[in-house]
C-alpha cells in the first residue's frame, strides 16, 4: 500500500512538472490573484499555436471546478484568470493565412468559454450536453465581440497594484472579465471567469514563482 501511494504521488509529481514546463516556455509574465488571496493556486492548460510558441494559459484559484453531475454548483467556488500574450496581426505559423491580433476580446472569449467548459447543467441529459455547450460557447464569442453591449458593465480592479477598467457580466453559471495589463510593448490581455467568489474584491498580479501553482 505504502509502495503504491509513493508511486501515485510521483506520478502526480511528475504531471504537474509536465504542466508547469509549459508556462516556463512563455515569452511574456503570467497572472494571477495577487498575494492577499491565501487559498489554494492550481496550473490549467496552456494554449500554443502550431509551431509551439505559447499563446495563452490559466491560473486557478480556489476549489478546482469538476463538471460531473453530481457535483453542485452550489459548492464549487473558484476564480480562474486567462493571461492572453498580446499579438499583432501575423501570419499563421505554416504560412497559409493571417491570424487576427489578440484582443480583450481575445481574453473575454476565452473565460467565458472556459467557464462553461466547467459547467454541466443539472437538469440536462449527458447526450445533450455537446449541443448545449456549441450554442453557449457561440453566444460567449458574440458577447466577447461586443464589449461594449448592454450585457457588460465597467469593473476597476487592481493589477500590480493599478487601479485597471475591465469589462464585467454576470451568468447563472458564474462571472466573467476581461481587460488588459500594460506589460511590454504589446500588452498582456487579462480574463477571469468564477464562481460563488465575489469577482468585486479581486486584485491580479504577475505570477513571480510557479512552483505556488504546483497543487
Amino acid at each position: 500500500m505504502e509502495t503504491t501511494g509513493r508511486a501515485a504521488a510521483q506520478a502526480d509529481s511528475a504531471g504537474a512538472g509536465r504542466k508547469v514546463d509549459g508556462y516556463l516556455l512563455a515569452a511574456f509574465p503570467w497572472y494571477g490573484l495577487d498575494e492577499a488571496f491565501t487559498g489554494p493556486r492550481w496550473l490549467m492548460q496552456v494554449g500554443a499555436a502550431a509551431d509551439g510558441t505559447v499563446e495563452h494559459g490559466g491560473t486557478g484559484h480556489g476549489e478546482e471546478p469538476s463538471i460531473r453531475v453530481e457535483t453542485p454548483r452550489e459548492s464549487e467556488r473558484f476564480a480562474v484568470v486567462v493571461t492572453v500574450a498580446g499579438r499583432p496581426v501575423r501570419r499563421s505559423a505554416d504560412g497559409t493565412g493571417v491570424l487576427d491580433a489578440t484582443s480583450v476580446s481575445t481574453a473575454a472569449w476565452l473565460a467565458g468559454s472556459g467557464l462553461l467548459a466547467h459547467t454541466w447543467p443539472s437538469q440536462m441529459d449527458r447526450a445533450l450536453r455537446q449541443d448545449w455547450l456549441d450554442q453557449q460557447t457561440m453566444l460567449a464569442w458574440e458577447l466577447a465581440d461586443d464589449l461594449a453591449g448592454e450585457a457588460w458593465s465597467e469593473l476597476l480592479l487592481p493589477v500590480d497594484g493599478e487601479p485597471t477598467p475591465f469589462r464585467y457580466r454576470e451568468s447563472e453559471y458564474g462571472w466573467v472579465l476581461a481587460g488588459s495589463a500594460d506589460d511590454g510593448p504589446e500588452g498582456v490581455h487579462i480574463g477571469a471567469y468564477g464562481r460563488n467568489r465575489s469577482a468585486y474584491g479581486l486584485a491580479f498580479g504577475v505570477v513571480k514563482d510557479l512552483a505556488a501553482y504546483n497543487g
